[in-house]
């Protein structure tokens, strides 16, 4: 049984798994192809996200892919809904990713994975924009690499990524705008990786702790202004302890 997570080593052995199921089902007569989206195209790609905990993706495929993703799922004990098309009901889709996609990898002759590739994936995050997933993270992640690797994305390509995608940049949030022209101008990108993974896990944690106390309460919509609240209420806290620590030491 393979981790219910997936990262780097077991994404091919995965996917080759359902090559093989679903040509078994007759997908040799109806080949399929599906383009990674999110934390997949990332894990594919690049080294510093560890894992995903499932595989979103645009799925052109007969119903026999259906059966194939389920068969293999139970035979290698993967959580439901591992391999998914779900996120085409989120903001952050765009009937226009599968033009933005590239080649990545072809299994038995009957299944062809693409990914979309970094400017358009920063688009996606930035449209996105969820404080406590990895969003703004993961597009630090890949401004550090192509930085390493001499291949720099600048604000215009990420520019064009969005009005190709969305229409236009208005479509993302001015706080999202205002981060990436912040990090860009910054440059520091892998400082700044480890600082946004950080307040990502305690945008999370608020999160769970709100739901445990409200339960239902929090959705898609909500979820970045509850976790703003949250830290407000938190900061008002720290600051009105401080001045109470520091009367009590000056009485």
């Amino acid at each position: 049984m393979l981790s219910e997570t997936f990262n780097k080593q077991n994404l091919d052995g995965i996917l080759k798994e359902l090559a093989k199921e679903y040509k078994k089902l007759g997908g040799k007569l109806m080949p399929a192809e599906i383009i990674l989206i999110g934390g997949a195209a990332i894990i594919s790609h690049y080294g510093f996200r560890e894992m995903t905990t499932n595989i979103d993706a645009i799925i052109m495929a007969s119903s026999m892919m259906k059966d194939a993703i389920n068969h293999v799922g139970n035979r290698l004990g993967l959580p439901n809904g591992w391999l998914n098309d779900d996120f085409r009901k989120t903001g952050s889709y765009s009937d226009r990713l599968s033009e933005v996609s590239k080649y990545y990898k072809s299994y038995f002759g009957v299944l062809s994975v693409r990914v979309i590739s970094a400017e358009y994936l920063i688009a996606m995050k930035l449209k996105a924009g969820r404080k406590y997933k990895n969003d703004f993270s993961d597009i630090a992640g890949i401004l550090a690499e192509h930085k390493n690797k001499g291949e720099e994305i600048t604000y215009q390509q990420i520019e064009t990524a969005i009005e190709k995608l969305y229409g236009n940049v208005n479509a993302i949030s001015d706080e999202c705008l205002i981060f990436i022209k912040g990090i860009l101008s910054e440059g520091n990108f892998e400082k700044v990786y480890f600082q946004l993974k950080e307040n990502e896990k305690q945008a999370k944690n608020m999160l769970i702790s709100f739901e445990e106390a409200y339960p239902g309460e929090t959705n898609a919509d909500n979820a970045n202004d509850i976790v703003d609240g949250l830290k407000e209420k938190q900061n008002k806290s720290s600051v009105l302890d401080h001045l109470k620590e520091r009367k009590e030491k000056y009485l």
